[in-house]
């Protein structure tokens, strides 16, 4: 008789603090959004920035009637950050700010104003049953570790830790499903107190400090003996942050949005207004994928939503359920339509996008976290999904 092995995979993915130079730029990118629709939430909003050594440049093009001084909510950001403390490496005081901001252009806003698409674009929503959460679950424990490094660092728990960091999870699959964690690393910036004598590499002490409080925590109960586990594995990590790295928003868009293990759609989120279906339609996209893996139509789902500027109605509805034989995919590209507003002002409505929500959403993922003002990760479909699939 013939028997089937079982098919054996990895997949990996990473996440990074805020304190990493792309997410201060993400950061005060959402936050200058935020700062703005609290005064006008009929703003059109897009946001650029760009760091690098002691300089931030701030750029795009801004309609609002809000009255903001966005050189005090940029050094808000980097103090809150605490880049207020390491004037050796980088100070919120002493960085040199640039200001390029120019308004909307009016070939855009018309496409806008009669409720049309502001650009073409496809985006890109995703759920699986690997977590709670409806994500991947490298994505998940990659966000959670970043996480904990920054409330460790934050709380002072170990107080050497410094801003920037980077994590990393790498899961082994079996037969497409999850069976164990096969590689952490994390790298984390730090001060000079815990380096060896060499001067080259942090101490076995600080290592096991720094899983015993952040990583053991986080994913202790999913590591085995035979779990790589590498804590700074290039050495030290002295100099981090913009001093190390040029910051630019929107460069950690896998970080984003599923890790890698799906497509990313044309646009980064980060100082985009929602009326920008770049984001608006990447937040519907997920929402649906969840709710039709909610309503068990499929154990993941991909959901591809294609718009072309000054039409409001998306013009391509994709959704792959993955080789599921479950429901009839056409059929369910039929019941989303019916049930799910897809019109950029739709959307925005239904979602209640205009809200000064955003700087939370820049770091440690737009998806899957429990937070009741990221109204795309409700599950509130899956009785109308049901219904409506059994009528059709």
């Amino acid at each position: 008789m013939f028997v089937q092995n079982d098919v054996v995979s990895f997949f990996t993915s990473e996440s990074v603090t805020e304190g990493h130079p792309d997410k201060i730029c993400d950061l005060i990118a959402d936050s200058i959004l935020d700062a703005i629709l609290k005064q006008d939430s009929e703003s059109r909003v897009a946001c650029e920035v760009f760091i690098s050594k002691k300089m931030l440049v701030i750029g795009g093009e801004i309609t609002t009637k809000a009255k903001i001084n966005i050189i005090k909510i940029i050094k808000q950001i980097l103090n809150e950050i605490k880049y207020s403390f390491f004037s050796s490496w980088f100070n919120c005081d002493s960085c040199v700010i640039l200001n390029n901001i120019n308004i909307q252009s009016p070939d855009i806003a018309a496409s806008v104003d009669i409720g049309g698409a502001g650009d073409q674009g496809l985006m890109i929503g995703f759920a699986c049953r690997e977590t709670s959460e409806f994500m991947p679950l490298p994505i998940i424990l990659a966000h959670k570790l970043a996480m904990r490094l920054t409330e460790t660092r934050k709380k002072e728990i170990l107080p050497y830790l410094e801003p920037d960091g980077k994590t990393q999870i790498t899961v082994e699959y079996i037969n497409n499903k999850p069976k164990r964690i096969d590689t952490v690393v994390l790298s984390t910036q730090h001060n000079e107190s815990i380096l060896d004598k060499t001067g080259k590499r942090i101490t076995k002490k600080s290592k096991t400090e720094i899983f015993d409080n952040i990583i053991f925590p986080v994913i202790g109960k999913l590591i085995d003996e035979k779990t790589n586990i590498y804590i700074n594995p290039s050495g030290k990590f002295l100099i981090g942050g913009p001093v190390a790295d040029t910051g630019l928003t929107g460069r950690k868009i896998i970080v984003d949005t599923y890790g890698g293990i799906v497509a990313h759609g044309g646009g980064s989120f980060s100082g985009k207004d929602p009326t920008k279906v770049d984001r608006s339609a990447s937040y519907m996209a997920r929402h649906i994928a969840k709710n039709i893996v909610a309503a068990d139509f499929a154990d993941k789902c991909t959901v591809q939503l294609v718009y072309a500027i000054g039409i409001a109605n998306p013009v391509s509805v994709m959704i792959d359920i993955h080789n599921s034989n479950k429901v009839s995919r056409t059929l369910l590209e039929q019941v989303v339509k019916n049930i799910f507003p897809l019109r950029p002002s739709e959307i925005i409505r239904y979602l209640k996008l205009k809200r000064p929500i955003f700087s939370k959403t820049s770091v440690y993922g737009h998806f899957g976290r429990y937070d009741k003002d990221f109204t795309w990760e409700a599950i509130n479909k899956v009785d109308e999904l049901k219904l409506e699939y059994k009528k059709i």
